[in-house]
This record gives structure tokens, sequence and C-alpha cells, in this order.
């Protein structure tokens, strides 16, 4: 099943790069933009499976883009990538509500599981989510 993913990234070779990597070796469709600020009203518009964002970007940098995406969908699946990597960034994160941190220079196996995990996650959420519904509808 082909998924909907938007990717946000100041750095246009970044963007091109993760949107080759997808799109060559998955059915997916993808989005890009390379400013965060556009990122909030595209979530809103669109019908998205996965964002994709940079840790550091000018503007709004992925954690408090995390922070403004959480208010408009809190079951999308956000991955996090960075050249800038720490444990403290990756904990805020991934407390803030982001599903996987991945680090710079990374490799496209590395992209294209963590999309798969989060996609796979996203769906047994909704599966949840229904069940749930349903139990309390029978009560």
């Amino acid at each position: 099943m082909a998924a909907q993913i938007l990717i946000v990234d100041d750095e246009l070779d970044m963007l091109a790069l993760l949107a080759m990597i997808i799109t060559e070796k998955t059915d997916h469709k993808v989005t890009t933009t390379n400013n965060p600020l556009e990122v909030p009203e595209l979530v809103k518009t669109g019908a998205y499976d996965v964002l994709i964002s940079d840790l550091k970007m000018p503007g709004m940098d992925g954690v408090e883009l995390i922070d403004e995406i959480r208010k408009i969908d809190e079951h999308i699946p956000i991955l996090i990538i960075t050249a800038y990597g720490s444990n403290e960034s990756a904990e805020e994160a991934i407390h803030k509500g982001a599903y996987d941190y991945i680090i710079k220079p990374f490799r496209k196996e590395q992209v294209l599981i963590a999309i798969s995990r989060a996609l796979e996650w996203q769906k047994m959420r909704a599966e949840l989510r229904q069940l749930k519904e349903k139990s309390e509808a029978k009560q």
C-alpha cells in the first residue's frame, strides 16, 4: 500500500536525496518542502501517513514543529533526521512525540526501515483505536 510522506528539510539536496530514496524503493508518494512554516498547513490540508523532518532549520526547528503538528494530528508518525544528534536532542524529540530519530549520515535502508516501522505502528494504533471504540460502544 502506497503511503503519503511529507518531508521537510531546509537543505534542498537532502530533500532530493530522501525523495529519491523513498520513490526508487517504494510506491510511496512524497511531498517536500524546505520551509518548516508551511508544514502545519500542509498537514491540515493533506492526508499524510508519515512526516520526516530535519531537526535544525531556520524559522522553526524540528522539536517546535513536533509541537505544532501534534496540535493538528496527534497520530502521524514523525521521524526526525539530524546531523547534530545528541542524547539530549533525541530524548527531547521522542518526549515531544517523535516516532524515531535518525542521525546523518544515514544508510538508505535506515530511512526505509524507519518508514516501514512507522507505517506499521500507525496501522496498529488505528486498529487499537477501532477496537477501543467498538468496546466502548457495546458498554
